[in-house]
């Protein structure tokens, strides 16, 4: 017979434990994320490449609304008609209406169908340049939202939403302004994608591996170019080929974005700290480590602070603590930051007009344009491989040098030779924001470059990359430089 005291759950200590409060345990040790990562985490584990190959592959999609002006701006070929129309003439600017059609149809490209040649061809640089400056102002927007409210995934999300919406709705453009005025749109979304995608994806990256990964996100990037090509060979429409280059903006926030986790170093300056714990925590796991209890998360600033010692009042410190936020302007008043801040956006400016304009400008070279615009991005791969290989071994200062007169060297040599023959030839997000959005400036001025035609763009690219390089020099050097959560905690680390 079972005793009465055996059926009384007050003499049961394991059903009597969840009513008893958790013993509150000391915070042995507050650590800064790198230090975290470095010491418990696991810098780039399973856990980190996962989330880094598909964060990335956002890239592909700013690559695919970007570069898509090449082929649907492109200016076909044409043919004579009747005996009024020199065939061996090079331009059909003085050919009398009619003379002459194009070879393809007039659904090709939007040169075609609206006729933007000779005094109209204006038109093709303007909105491609206006397509740049929406994504000048949309990489200022999205580097702000992305840094406050909405985080790094959140922003993610809303510009691939505006991406596919405007890349559909470019596709039914009635008329030469509703296409501009789509394609700004585009761009205000368009800029906000790599900005998040970077920042996303090398965040919970540790600091050793950091310069790498970052490098490694470009791949994504001529990957995309590369895919470009070959959707745009497929569909010869511009009218099919925005669709198709929208769409994959669709399967991304299907099939890849509900698995994509929010940046630790996000929820930790926003004051979310059981979140950005939780994570770390699911960081460890999946990298095979382990986490102790008593390890919590710091800024930078409060790492060695000591006045929390146990686990409950660090709990309530942090829930009572405000969220930090930041705009460019706290960065121009910091004297350290201010003169950073200028280089990389004059910097970002000149790589910007050397690379754009070098993509762009493969219209003007007299080849087939599908296969120069593969090997264009194909080219720039075996770079980031260099870049990467050699980044932890001379630094990000002397490279970011290199790069910079190399490329103005050879575009040089390519102002010098004619375009025939043999010689045919293929507060951070805030801050990153302000760079960014110098990079589009660079960018608005490209297509106008390009429009020039001959030598003169090459020209024009060799000045940018060798000026950059120059500027590059005053840039300090940031290898095996911690990632800092905040201002206060740079001027702490590097005043010292």
């Amino acid at each position: 017979m079972t005793s009465t005291s055996a059926l009384d759950p007050g003499n049961d200590p394991f059903l009597r434990r969840p009513l008893l409060p958790p013993p509150n345990k000391a915070v042995t040790e507050k650590l800064c994320i790198d230090d975290m990562l470095q010491k418990y985490c696991g810098e780039f584990g399973p856990w980190q490449l996962r989330h880094f190959v598909l964060t990335s592959l956002a890239w592909a999609l700013e690559a695919f609304h970007t570069m898509v002006m090449i082929f649907a701006d492109r200016e076909p070929k044409w043919k004579c008609l009747g005996p009024e129309c020199d065939a061996a003439t090079t331009s059909f600017c003085g050919l009398q209406p009619g003379s002459w059609t194009w070879s393809g149809g007039e659904d090709g490209s939007t040169v075609a169908e609206w006729w933007l040649i000779c005094e109209e061809k204006y038109k093709v640089g303007l909105v491609q340049a206006l397509f740049f400056g929406g994504c000048m102002i949309g990489a200022g927007v999205f580097g702000h939202l992305s840094d406050s409210k909405l985080g790094r995934k959140g922003s993610l999300t809303i510009v691939c939403i505006l991406n596919a919406i405007f890349g559909c709705l470019t596709a039914w453009s009635p008329n030469y302004l509703i296409y501009l005025l789509l394609r700004v749109l585009t761009g205000f979304s368009t800029g906000g994608v790599g900005l998040c995608a970077f920042v996303l994806a090398t965040e919970p990256v540790g600091p050793t591996k950091r310069g790498t990964a970052g490098m490694s996100t470009f791949y994504f990037f001529s990957t995309g170019i590369a895919l470009l090509s070959g959707i745009a060979y497929i569909f010869r429409s511009w009218r099919a080929l925005y669709i198709a280059s929208s769409i994959p903006s669709i399967l991304f926030l299907i099939l890849v974005l509900p698995f994509l986790n929010e940046s630790p170093r996000w929820y930790l300056v926003r004051g979310k700290m059981n979140e950005a714990m939780n994570l770390m925590h699911i960081i460890a796991k999946s990298n095979g480590h382990h986490l102790p209890d008593g390890v919590v998360l710091a800024l930078d600033e409060e790492e060695n602070d000591e006045s929390s010692n146990d686990k409950q009042n660090y709990k309530e410190e942090w829930a009572t603590k405000e969220a930090i936020t930041g705009s460019v302007l706290d960065v121009i008043k910091s004297p350290m930051t201010r003169v950073r801040l200028f280089l990389a956006v004059a910097i970002n400016f000149l790589c910007s007009v050397v690379y754009y304009g070098l993509s762009l400008n493969v219209v003007n070279l007299k080849t087939n344009l599908y296969l120069a615009v593969l090997l264009n991005a194909v080219a720039e791969m075996p770079a980031f491989t260099l870049t990467a290989l050699l980044l932890d071994k001379f630094g990000r200062k002397p490279l970011a040098i290199g790069t910079l007169w190399f490329s103005g060297l050879f575009c040089l040599l390519g102002s010098l030779v004619k375009n025939d023959g043999i010689w045919e030839s293929v507060v951070r997000n805030a801050a990153l924001g302000c760079a960014t959005q110098a990079a589009q400036m660079g960018a608005i001025l490209a297509p106008f470059v390009v429009v020039l035609g001959g030598t003169l763009p090459f020209a024009v690219f060799a000045v940018c990359g060798i000026v950059g390089g120059i500027l590059a020099f005053y840039l300090p050097e940031t290898l095996n430089k911690p990632l800092y959560d905040t201002m206060a905690g740079m001027e702490d680390g590097e005043g010292a």
